[in-house]
């Protein structure tokens, strides 16, 4: 098994809706950030390629068929390049709309990473953080305007790399029709999930845990 489907786009931006959607169209397992915290086999790996360290996708991905959210999607690229048959969606979200999401989830929950006491998240949140924060954000993550450059950059590299065949701009409040059409399955009699949306992220990752 090997990737069909990789999501270039950062967190926040439907992620999660869109790991459900995948595995509704029968693109699933579908790789997400809560895989590895539920599995603490894959926080090797992730450690290693944020340490810049070479990785065998396959190993990091056997069992899954697609990929979406951090840590995948830091490595689009690669990953694009190693499973050269994939589409790539890039989530996006209108600008104003992520920063305010992302600044008051991710951003504060990997603020609190020296208050984690318990070992694995710790692991887990030091792994995020090195590529969120710092290989994404350069520690800057309180500079608005320098965060919200690297998310108009991320769209415009994903962009100018991938032809249009292979890439879908996508946003989830599109629905089922754009996503379907673009990965040739029929489209689904139920609605489009929506998830994730602040209540459950810290219901999620506990809100001063």
């Amino acid at each position: 098994m090997s990737l069909s489907v990789i999501n270039a786009g950062f967190g926040r931006t439907g992620t999660m809706s869109i790991k459900l959607a995948l595995e509704k169209l029968g693109l699933g397992p579908c790789h997400h950030m809560e895989e590895v915290i539920k599995n603490p086999s894959q926080l090797p790996y992730w450690e290693k390629a944020a340490n810049g360290e070479k990785v065998n996708w396959d190993d990091v991905f056997q069992g899954y068929k697609s990929a979406v959210d951090w840590p995948s999607a830091h490595y689009w690229k690669e990953l694009a390049e190693f499973y050269p048959d994939s589409k790539v969606l890039l989530s996006v979200r209108p600008a104003e709309l992520w920063w305010e999401s992302y600044s008051s989830t991710i951003k504060k929950l990997l603020e609190m990473q020296d208050e984690i006491t318990e070992e694995y998240p710790r692991s887990v949140m030091a792994m995020a953080n090195k590529i969120i924060t710092q290989q994404t954000f350069a520690n800057s993550t309180d500079d608005k305007e320098l965060v919200l450059s690297e998310f108009q950059n991320r769209i415009n590299q994903v962009k100018d790399i991938l032809p249009e065949n292979r890439l879908l701009i996508y946003q989830v409040t599109d629905g089922w029709t754009p996503l379907c059409e673009f990965l040739d399955v029929p489209i689904p009699e139920c609605d489009f999930p929506r998830s994730n949306n602040k209540v459950e992220f810290w219901e999620v990752f506990g809100e001063g845990s």
